[in-house]
């Protein structure tokens, strides 16, 4: 179960918020090297407009490298800031669909793959919005960081190839740089239409809404709310056994906030040894990691409470319990342990079979014991479900 460490106030005006901030501040440099006729205002005659579009693509580079220079600034000295998670892809839009706009407006490079790449950032800006109307923070993939890399990459090689001269279209198309620059684009957009999908898919069910909980009982009725889970979910275990035995299947579990609570109260049914192969308490990350084969970089970046390791943990449990159904839970019990779009009482019940894995968002409500319970009830319904389907 993931925890929230206690951290010291944020400084904004870190190094590298700095650097991000000169970055966008040196787009309009760009943009009047590449387009202005900068040469006849300062009397150089020289510079043709091929050596101008090379030296806009040098500050292109330029202002590229400091992508990487205000990142490692901000790791190396611990200093990310909630400002500079906002500012810096912000900055990287900016300059490229400022590049783009430009080489569009100087004929070098068609309309329609500009359209693709600003279609895809207004699309997750809007997922972006419905998540965070709803609390969520919907965390970003490789695929976002590599597509801006092959666009900044497409950019300039654009810039070079607008440099040379074909006299004919032969003669394009048989240049190494000219098709050199149209597959890098080509990749680019290809990853800026995946990682729109990325976005679309983490983010299907707040789309589609999500399962939620009862409102918690008041203090008076919560031993009465307490007494009516617990009897549910005997009666649900009981079904889960039955379903099993009654078509020759097994089942196991993977829990993390409910630590075995389930397991335990499947076997609390008389005759469970036939349908139970066990379970696997992964209460800590390294658990979920060595034991159930959670991907590492996953927990790193998105967290113990994540769709994917819901499904990964349960994928695990069925694979090492060599059962036919399984069953995991990973979520936030309280009364700590809230983290940004991820209240107390956020849990994901994952369900894995031969047929496939799926995985659902929940969110309960209650103190500690309210939401374990009602974790186990929703996992024993899951797993039912499972087993009648």
């Amino acid at each position: 179960m993931t925890t929230i460490q206690p951290t010291a106030p944020e400084k904004l005006w870190t190094p590298a918020n700095i650097v991000t901030l000169i970055r966008i501040c040196l787009v309009p440099v760009f943009v009047l090297a590449i387009v202005s006729p900068w040469p006849e205002w300062m009397g150089l005659p020289d510079i043709t407009t091929e050596a101008k579009r090379l030296i806009a693509a040098g500050i292109f580079i330029l202002i590229s490298c400091t992508d990487w220079i205000d990142g490692y600034l901000a790791r190396s000295r611990g200093e990310v800031t909630d400002f500079g998670k906002f500012m810096d892809p912000l900055a990287d839009k900016i300059l490229v669909a400022a590049a783009l706009i430009a080489l569009v407006e100087l004929s070098v490079l068609p309309g329609w793959p500009v359209l693709i790449i600003l279609a895809r950032e207004f699309i997750v800006s809007g997922i972006r919005m419905v998540a965070a109307s709803k609390g969520e923070v919907i965390a970003a993939s490789w695929y976002g960081k590599a597509k801006t890399v092959f666009q900044m990459i497409a950019i300039v090689l654009f810039l070079a190839k607008d440099s040379l001269v074909f006299k004919t279209a032969a003669g394009a198309f048989t240049n190494p740089l000219f098709v050199l620059s149209w597959l890098v684009m080509v990749v680019a957009l290809v990853l800026t239409i995946m990682s729109m999908l990325d976005y679309l898919v983490k983010a299907r069910h707040l789309l589609k809404g999500t399962p939620k909980a009862k409102p918690a009982p008041s203090a008076e009725e919560r031993p009465t709310e307490i007494a009516a889970l617990q009897k549910s979910i005997d009666a649900q275990a009981a079904l889960v056994v039955a379903a099993a035995s009654r078509r020759g299947l097994t089942v196991a579990t993977a829990e993390s906030l409910t630590g075995g609570l389930i397991a335990a109260m499947l076997t609390s049914v008389p005759g469970a040894s036939a349908a139970v192969r066990g379970g696997i308490v992964s209460y800590v990350n390294d658990v979920k990691e060595k034991v159930l084969g959670v991907s590492g970089d996953v927990l790193g970046t998105q967290g113990a409470v994540d769709e994917l390791v819901a499904l990964q943990m349960a994928r695990g449990a069925l694979r090492d319990m060599g059962s036919d159904v399984a069953v995991s839970v990973t979520g936030i019990a309280g009364p700590a342990g809230a983290e940004p779009g991820k209240p107390v009482g956020t849990v994901w019940i994952g369900c894995a079979t031969v047929r496939g894995t799926h995985a659902t968002r929940y969110q309960f409500e209650g103190g500690r014991e309210a939401v374990r319970l009602q974790t186990v009830l929703a996992a024993l319904q899951v797993m039912g479900e499972a087993l009648e389907g």
